[in-house]
């Protein structure tokens, strides 16, 4: 037979598929109308193992895997079509509008010269109270306690990628993300007046910098030592009477502080941008915003997570970043962070949202934001 008659064999039997399918999708909403009317949730986990089940058993032995595969992928798009129905006419929360000029009181971590401080400014401007933290957890304490009205932690950078600690905070804390704020990080080396760069030996820095300027480290024979901030490793090395030390840090804060700057160019590479995020306890979303953020834990099921994408697929969402972290005290257990463009005011976007949080093994919605940048 030849090549041409396969295909168009092929195409025959799309058509054939593509009639049943739509068949079965009208009977689904029609199932979604009955469970409606009659108060049924949409999740029934016997009558999916009972399809699965059946059609394992009578695939033949080269399909048995891939068979379950097809139908699982029909049963998410029926669920997705069903949850349209089932929501219709449903309420949900409605966020407060996220006003930066009405804050009064904002938490960061370090001190003035800080990354953390600039992504305080250009959110919230230079007229509102900074209580600068020690740590991170800090700062979501001061949040959490209502002693700051929002707090500002670095989320990513382009060179380095997640900074895990914030996204660890987020798994262990109800919080919400209000804001993305976008930095251009430039380090530079400084160390006190009258230090040339040939007597360095230890270069201090937040872990991040450290690993952003690596290269740079690397080739000047410099050990680096952790710190936790860039501009409180500054203000270390300044009240320090150790000539042989440095820091790595934004030339705001060495200026600042009195330092002189060896080198300027010191990272790996240029642009270099860090993300902050902007959080309180509040769901509050501008009104332009534009990203959703979730967190979630997939069931123990093959494809579990493959499965979970696919309702992103099938309802026409735009996912722009994943991130996963493992779960401390479990077996592991991973948890994860996800991204995907929409608004919390399109329905689509709200039905999807309701929909995961009735099918994860964990679900919280982490706000709906905007990038500032």
């Amino acid at each position: 037979m030849e090549l041409d008659s396969l295909r168009n064999e092929i195409n025959d039997i799309d058509m054939q598929i593509l009639s049943l399918f739509e068949r079965r999708m009208d009977i689904c909403r029609d199932i979604a109308q009955y469970k409606k009317q009659n108060g049924l949730p949409v999740y029934q986990n016997g009558r999916e193992t009972e399809i699965i089940n059946r059609v394992r058993i009578n695939s033949p032995s080269w399909l048995s895997d891939a068979s379950p595969v097809l139908f699982s992928s029909l049963m998410d798009i029926s669920k997705c079509l069903q949850a349209e129905v089932l929501t219709q006419g449903k309420m949900y929360p409605v966020p407060k509008v996220f006003d930066p000029q009405a804050a009064q009181v904002i938490a960061c971590q370090g001190t003035s010269g800080a990354y953390s401080e600039q992504a305080c400014i250009k959110q919230f401007g230079r007229d509102k109270s900074i209580r600068f933290m020690t740590t991170f957890e800090d700062v979501v304490g001061l949040v959490e306690q209502d002693l700051a009205d929002y707090g500002i932690l670095p989320l990513e950078n382009s060179t380095v990628g997640t900074i895990e600690e914030t996204y660890s905070l987020l798994a262990r804390h109800e919080l919400y993300i209000n804001s993305v704020i976008r930095i251009e990080v430039t380090h530079c080396l400084a160390a006190k007046p009258g230090t040339s760069i040939d007597g360095i030996s230890k270069v201090y820095s937040k872990k991040e910098a450290l690993a952003q300027c690596s290269k740079y480290i690397k080739a000047h024979s410099l050990v680096p030592m952790e710190y936790a901030n860039t501009a409180l490793a500054a203000e270390m090395v300044a009240s320090s009477e150790d000539m042989s030390i440095a820091c790595i840090c934004s030339r705001e804060c060495a200026e600042s502080l009195g330092l002189t700057i060896l080198d300027d160019r010191t990272a790996n590479a240029y642009p270099n941008f860090t993300r902050f995020i902007c959080f309180s306890k509040q769901f509050a979303s501008p009104s332009d915003a534009d990203t959703i953020a979730v967190s979630f834990t997939t069931p123990h099921t093959p494809g579990g997570l493959y499965r979970t994408l696919t309702k992103f697929a099938v309802n026409g969402l735009n996912l722009t970043k994943i991130v996963s972290m493992p779960i401390a005290g479990k077996d592991f257990d991973v948890q994860f962070f996800l991204d995907f463009a929409g608004s919390y005011s399109n329905r689509k976007v709200v039905t999807m949202l309701d929909d995961l949080s009735q099918s994860m093994g964990y679900f919280r919605f982490l706000d709906n934001f905007s990038e500032i940048g």
